[in-house]
């Protein structure tokens, strides 16, 4: 099993958008056929986290960003360049790149276009029907289905919750889970608990039955300081918590959903939030949920 370097320091933002200055992209080399991507969050305030995967005959974009523009976000460029850089020491004329994504919000699938005319690659579409007639889960959302990239097979689990056609990937070369919006430090958007709960469950059995060294999410919320989180919309994060979670992360966030399944509202624990409730992109009306829920803190 390949050793995954997590150790990075990601780009904390600015006070003010005039503090702009950080590349649109910051890329971190995590191994040397694994990379994390991560939108500037002085562009974003999501700052998602994309992730590049390699094997021999193609690679796997999980997830294309929060902005359109290429001019702004010039994540094709980003990717052409990366993968020219692997196939110099691998060079293979039929290279495929598979565009999927960890669920279809806009922060995850906005530069998708920037890959519509790119040769060699397949953008896999948004719906549950594309999801997984694509992969092949045939039992959506139960069961699992591999992605070959050619020496290094990826699993696909279905994962809904958060959002109907959401999936986490599981790369055994480096025992990473790749759990989109599902599982990160910070506030779990749940839509559909009941199905959040199962797919939790399914993690959790999951690894324990597959060596998982690192749960990596798409964004961060919370700093260090446990239960603590940054204002939605703020691009400044100093002091943000370690992007890698932990399988015992994913037993407390199952006990934890398991606790206020029946409890609407936001719900605090030390390194994740669980939202039961609308979704952040579906309804303008929980920002003033959450403005009031910080009051009621106070």
């Amino acid at each position: 099993m390949t050793d995954l370097d997590l150790d990075v320091r990601w780009f904390a933002g600015a006070r003010s958008r005039r503090g702009r200055g950080a590349s649109p992209i910051q890329v971190h080399r995590a191994a040397p056929d694994t990379v994390i991507l991560r939108q500037s969050i002085t562009d974003n305030y999501e700052a998602p986290f994309l992730y590049l995967l390699f094997g021999k005959d193609r690679a796997l974009l999980l997830d294309t960003g929060a902005t359109a523009d290429a001019t702004t976000f010039p994540l094709r460029e980003t990717v052409d360049a990366l993968i020219e850089a692997w196939l110099l020491d691998q060079p293979n004329a039929a290279f495929e790149l598979i565009v999927a994504h960890s669920h279809a919000h806009g922060d995850h699938v906005a530069g998708d276009g920037q890959f519509a005319d790119r040769p060699g690659t397949r953008v896999v579409g948004h719906s549950v029907g594309d999801v997984a007639g694509f992969f092949g889960l045939d039992d959506w959302p139960h069961g699992a289905a591999e992605l070959d990239l050619g020496g290094r097979v990826l699993d696909v689990i279905p994962t809904p919750g958060h959002h109907p056609s959401s999936v986490t990937i599981y790369d055994p070369i480096t025992g990473a889970l790749l759990t989109g919006d599902t599982v990160y430090p910070g506030r779990l958007y749940v839509r559909d608990f009941p199905s959040f709960e199962a797919s939790i469950d399914t993690l959790c059995a999951f690894s324990a039955e597959h060596p998982v060294k690192a749960v990596l999410g798409a964004h961060i919320e919370m700093p260090t300081q446990p239960f603590g989180d940054f204002p939605l919309g703020s691009t400044w994060h100093p002091d943000e918590a370690p992007l890698p979670l932990t399988v015992r992360d994913l037993h407390a966030i199952r006990d934890a959903a398991a606790a206020v399944a029946n409890r609407p509202g936001a719900h605090r624990f030390s390194n994740f939030i669980i939202w039961n409730g609308p979704c952040r992109l579906e309804s303008a009306v929980h920002f003033g949920r959450l403005l009031l829920f910080r009051l009621c803190r106070r």
